[in-house]
């Protein structure tokens, strides 16, 4: 069996969210055993924020049409749905949206938040003629792959909150090819060519680091031989008498429930599991390259939660 390292693996960016992640050698069959299943969970298990719900200044629903706007409250909920931002907290986040201007009404009039960082400014959401105005909230939460609004309809308590299928994967496309390579007299070896295209809030090879993880873990499920996990009162004894340092364990960061930005920050900076993070120390990761103190705070936040502290 060929044996791989970091040689093996190259990236080829093709547009600014479009890259193409290449592994090569394979045995023969890998390409495919490998290229399904992260196909999959890129394309239904990433997490992600999109736009759940909309209310908008006089319309009591989704067929309601305003004077002097151009588009029904449908037609631009279609529009909405095509928004893609960059979230920073786990909370809900509203966000206001004021034009009376004749024109189109774009994205970039939303007004600024801190919590959440809109990718596609551009976007129309509307168009307005003479006398025309529009005000309306747009509710960004986080959540994963989709979300039909019919599921979200029996849960909404806010008057006049209009609910919106949601697609909170960052993934836009993914295509993989397995072709032939060979290394010396070996011919009928794989080589795997993904294609990822992202929304522009995460990078492809972000997300297929994370679909790799997520897919390792569960295949150590099956792992007889690793071992298992502790409980939360054994971990406790251990941890208050020393016990246990020498064994290994791997939780992933994940676990903790920070948002992407700063789970990606962490990554970047080599620290992928609960226990690789709380060996550093909070002046560390406030000096790690892309953390701010936003992240810092979120961190801290996290662990508190958990009962866990830095070293």
């Amino acid at each position: 069996m060929i044996a791989l390292d970091l040689s093996q693996v190259s990236v080829e960016t093709k547009a600014p969210h479009l890259e193409v992640i290449t592994l090569s050698p394979l045995p023969p069959g890998y390409g495919m055993t490998i290229g399904n299943p992260m196909r999959r969970i890129l394309l239904s298990s990433l997490p992600g924020a999109a736009v759940t719900g909309v209310k908008v200044a006089g319309a009591s629903h989704e067929f309601s049409v305003l004077p002097g706007v151009v588009e029904s409250v449908i037609d631009m909920i279609l529009n909405l749905k095509q928004l893609r931002v960059r979230k920073y907290n786990q909370e809900p986040v509203l966000l206001k949206l004021k034009a009376s201007k004749e024109g189109p009404v774009t994205a970039a009039q939303i007004e600024a938040s801190s919590e959440v960082e809109i990718i596609n400014p551009d976007l129309v959401i509307a168009t307005l003629g003479k006398k025309g105005k529009l005000e309306m909230e747009i509710r960004i939460e986080n959540g994963t792959g989709y979300l039909p609004a019919s599921l979200r309809e029996q849960k909404e308590t806010e008057k006049g909150m209009i609910a919106v299928d949601a697609i909170f994967s960052p993934v836009k496309k993914v295509r993989y090819e397995v072709t032939n390579t060979r290394v010396g007299q070996m011919t009928n070896l794989d080589k795997l060519d993904i294609e990822i295209e992202t929304d522009g809030s995460v990078s492809p090879r972000d997300v297929l680091s994370y679909s790799a993880r997520l897919l390792s873990e569960y295949a150590m499920l099956l792992d007889f031989s690793a071992p298992k996990k502790k409980t939360e009162e054994k971990a406790e004894e251990e941890s208050s008498t020393g016990a246990g340092d020498d064994e290994q364990s791997y939780t992933p960061i994940e676990t903790l429930k920070l948002s992407s930005r700063t789970v990606n920050a962490l990554i970047n900076n080599g620290i992928g599991s609960v226990e690789e993070l709380l060996k550093h120390k909070e002046k560390q990761l406030a000096e790690f390259k892309g953390f701010g103190k936003k992240a810092l705070n979120e961190v801290i936040d996290a662990l508190n939660k958990n009962n866990l502290k830095f070293s």
